[in-house]
């Protein structure tokens, strides 16, 4: 079976992890070394580092160079690329689900009517 991987399906597979999310929301605050990203996990630099690299690959995080440390910058294009997938599709679901509600005011309203010519 291939993998797909387009920017998308990368951007939202980095997302479902609740540490990488946590890892966006600091970086939200500020530029970060993984080890400051790291301080407050329960778990090995190793760890967060692979959670970076992941992030890394879906781009929405790139590290750039200051003396020795290579801080991490959050990218907020391939979110604002998310967020436009998902209005997107918020949209057609509320389109569907007011059509449903039509649907169903007229179904009740014809229920009704039914009823009363039954008296």
């Amino acid at each position: 079976m291939a993998v797909v991987e387009d920017d998308l399906t990368l951007v939202f597979s980095a997302l479902a992890d609740p540490t990488r999310r946590a890892i966006l929301e600091r970086l939200a605050q500020g530029d970060a070394t993984v080890n400051e990203l790291a301080e407050p996990f329960a778990m090995t630099q190793q760890a967060v580092s692979k959670h970076v690299k992941v992030l890394e690959h879906a781009r929405l995080i790139s590290r750039t160079r200051t003396a020795q440390a290579r801080p991490c910058v959050l990218e907020t294009v391939r979110l604002d690329a998310a967020v436009g997938w998902i209005a997107r599709h918020r949209q057609v679901w509320s389109d569907r689900h007011d059509r449903l509600e039509e649907h169903l005011a007229v179904l009740r309203a014809g229920r009704r009517d039914d009823e009363e010519t039954t008296r």
